[in-house]
């Protein structure tokens, strides 16, 4: 196993997410990341769109086609390695607390979601 795999793993996820939506956000943020530490995750980190410019090619609000009324969430997911990411997303979103998350307040469509193996 090379040392890389060896190193902590990262979900990223970015989203538009309806201004308006915003508390309803919050709150799915504040239900899940508990679930996601109950299941190996070392931190679950949301955040809010403050100074995400729009670019000329490429952009976070380009990549989400993000409206004028929507904002860019940025979050990740810090796990100890990728086996204990796959096993703990799987056991988080099959977790019955789940299901007090309610439904995603944006437009599940549009959201990018990757994983990383971190370098540094």
């Amino acid at each position: 196993m090379s040392e890389v795999s060896q190193m902590a793993y990262v979900n990223g996820m970015v989203a538009a997410v309806p201004t308006a939506n915003k508390d309803a956000y919050f709150k799915l943020c504040k239900t899940m990341a508990p679930i996601f530490k109950r299941h190996g995750a070392i931190e679950a980190v949301d955040c809010w769109g403050a100074d995400v410019p729009d670019g000329e090619v490429t952009s976070f609000p380009m990549a989400v086609k993000c409206k004028a009324d929507e904002t860019v969430a940025f979050a990740w997911i810090t796990w100890p390695d990728k086996a204990t990411a796959d096993a703990g997303m799987r056991a988080a979103m099959s977790d019955p607390e789940m299901a007090k998350a309610g439904e995603m307040p944006f437009d599940g469509k549009r959201l990018i979601f990757g994983g990383f193996e971190k370098i540094t």
